[in-house]
């Protein structure tokens, strides 16, 4: 039972339920309207427990058809009045006790997704695929498919771009952005993919094929995409979907026919087809047929279900065809193919959060949310604060499950007793994050800041270095990931370098300006933008510090203070940071920075954490 009951309601009105004895409720017993035509929360169920299956219950704006819910059975729902159905007219209660397909909803043609709704829906259908990709993976009933980025079996990526008269050009150019943010992102995981690109409006054009070599090449995918022309279609301007995957089928036919239908380089492949479309296909007819031919090549049954999955997604300004994008995407227990977001940002916003980083395997360094909703931790979950008694001092970056990289500074009082310090490592289930004991302390052997006294540099921060290892292991998520090192592996596949590569090669990545942008990042998670000064730029920026008579009244050499260990910040069009490394009674000269990644200075009482940057997605931060 539900009140009230209007034909239609008002943004931020309320829809309560309530069940009858003997049942009990499952959902959300309060939904509101949301601005975008959309209920919130969960359909609102009346459940006994009586079936094989649970009931399915009847979305709101829906009527079902069946009422038993033993194993075999079927339910059927259509729409009232002028609303859409999304997602399966028709479920099957099936031997594992869930419903088939994916739960109906009945929305108005002019609805729209949120981000925040679609990015966990989306991401967790992805890596789903994602972690099929390891044909040898074990599965266990009780948490379904577990993501392991792999190096073991093989996906096919297929990008799909509208570039029909009905999609504008500046649609088409966010439909680009959006498939290169996520080509990007996928490649991170170093997993076996190969992507082809396809754009179409009459005819479909093929700018890359999964059986070309370059196809497994993350750069050179980013590449044909940045460098596709909206005009290549200027000649056809329809929009025939149905040869857009007719040329998917036939790509995925000579694959076939090259890999042998018998082998398991064949069988074990995944296929995911990413459809970005307005769905308003005015030739060639339905595109199901090209669907259905598609689902045999790759012999998809509810066995094989797992190695195909096809997302149409549209953005709301199209107009978008909502029965159309329906019936092209799949229908999985539980999952969501079929979006339309609202714009570009929106649309943004899904792809970079579309793979839950919290449930990777692997401790894969340097990959952070950059969504726009994402909290600071989230965007650089490898920082950890230092907290010697109850007192927070410095901060420090993870560098492996068990190992910070933090200052020597931190650790000066050799008096004190570092079994009562502690190293708070963000998490989501406490406010304040997870505390680890510190079992090792490694502090660099040259670190002694009284070392040029005698010269009458009263503070010197040369090898100001340590690492920390943890008494325990930390445990991966969005809020805890370790930073990328130069000179690893790990960074290696971050920037994208070949095997091969070396130290210079990294340095030459990451410092390859005579000014590189960075920030400081304070305990309260306040953050500074500044430019990191090498070069000529750096021999400039540090005369500043030989100018200095107060703090160094008998310097000759500044490259006494300042060694080649050293970056030199707090120039023009830096933010204003009031604090430098050299000495805390003094403000107003340029900061001093070692190449490392988690340095600490002295500012208004705070120590303040030092990260280079760059602005991919995953990437040495």
């Amino acid at each position: 039972m539900y009140t009230p009951r209007l034909g239609s309601h008002p943004v931020g009105g309320n829809l309560s339920f309530e069940c009858e004895d003997g049942f009990v409720l499952r959902g959300s017993p309060v939904r509101q309207c949301r601005p975008n035509g959309m209920w919130d929360g969960e359909t609102a169920v009346c459940d006994n427990g009586a079936g094989h299956c649970p009931s399915p219950g009847i979305p709101v704006g829906s009527v079902r058809t069946g009422s038993r819910f033993g194993l075999g059975d079927k339910v059927n729902y259509r729409c009232s009045s002028n609303l859409v159905l999304t997602g399966s007219a028709e479920r099957e209660c099936q031997d594992s006790g869930v419903w088939s397909g994916t739960e109906p909803i009945c929305r108005q043609p002019y609805s729209y997704d949120f981000p925040e709704d679609v990015a966990p829906a989306l991401g967790t259908s992805l890596s789903h695929l994602l972690g099929s990709t390891n044909p040898t993976q074990k599965k266990k009933e009780s948490v379904g498919r577990k993501i392991q980025i792999q190096r073991s079996g093989h996906l096919n990526l297929y990008l799909l771009l509208d570039a029909s008269q009905s999609v504008k050009e500046e649609d088409f150019r966010i439909f680009k952005e959006s498939a290169i943010l996520m080509v990007d992102r996928i490649f991170s995981f170093e997993i076996n993919v190969s992507v082809a690109i396809i754009t179409f409006a009459s005819k479909p054009k093929i700018i890359m094929s999964v059986l070309d070599d370059n196809s497994r090449d993350g750069t050179e995918v980013i590449y044909r995409l940045e460098n596709i022309n909206y005009k290549d279609h200027e000649n056809g301007t329809g929009t025939n979907i149905y040869k857009a995957l007719h040329s998917v089928y036939i790509m995925m036919n000579n694959q076939m026919q090259r890999l042998g239908m018998s082998t398991a380089a064949w069988k074990e492949t995944r296929h995911a087809i990413i459809l970005l479309t307005d769905g308003k296909s005015n030739i060639g007819g339905s595109p199901k047929p090209a669907v259905d031919n598609i689902k045999e090549v790759l012999n998809i049954n509810q066995r094989r279900s797992d190695y195909l999955d096809i997302y149409a997604i549209g953005v709301g300004k199209l107009d978008v065809d909502w029965r159309e994008l329906n019936e092209l995407a799949s229908k999985k227990d539980g999952e969501r193919h079929a979006f339309i977001l609202q714009d570009a940002k929106a649309l943004h916003q899904v792809f970079e959060h579309m793979l839950d980083v919290s449930q990777l395997i692997d401790t894969i360094c340097g990959v952070g949310n950059m969504s726009a909703n994402a909290s600071a931790q989230e965007r650089t979950p490898w920082h950890v604060t230092i907290k010697p008694m109850s007192r927070e001092t410095c901060r420090g970056a993870l560098i492996s499950d068990q190992w910070v990289l933090t200052a020597a500074h931190c650790f000066r009082h050799a008096d004190q007793d570092r079994s009562l310090w502690r190293v708070v490592v963000g998490d989501p289930s406490s406010r304040l994050g997870k505390e680890f004991q510190i079992e090792q302390v490694v502090i660099s052997e040259h670190f002694d800041v009284f070392a040029k006294r005698h010269q009458g540099i009263r503070e010197f921060y040369g090898d100001d270095i340590a690492l920390l290892k943890l008494a325990q292991k930390v445990k991966m998520s969005t809020h805890a990931r370790p930073i990328c090192l130069p000179c690893t592996v790990g960074a290696n596949l971050a920037l994208r370098r070949p095997p091969g590569s070396t130290c210079r090669d990294h340095e030459s990545e990451l410092l390859n300006k005579l000014s590189v942008p960075a920030h400081f990042v304070a305990l309260n998670g306040d953050t500074l933008n500044i430019n990191l000064k090498t070069g000529t730029e750096w021999t400039r920026c540090i005369e500043v510090v030989g100018q200095d008579k107060t703090t160094f009244p008998n310097l000759t050499d500044v490259s006494e203070v300042v060694t080649d260990q050293f970056l030199c910040s707090g120039m023009e069009k830096d933010d204003t940071l009031q604090c430098w490394l050299l000495s805390p009674s003094e403000r107003g000269t340029p900061s001093l920075i070692q190449p490392s990644l988690s340095l600490h200075s002295y500012c208004s009482g705070q120590d303040v954490l030092r990260s280079l940057a760059k602005t991919k997605p995953r990437s040495p931060t």
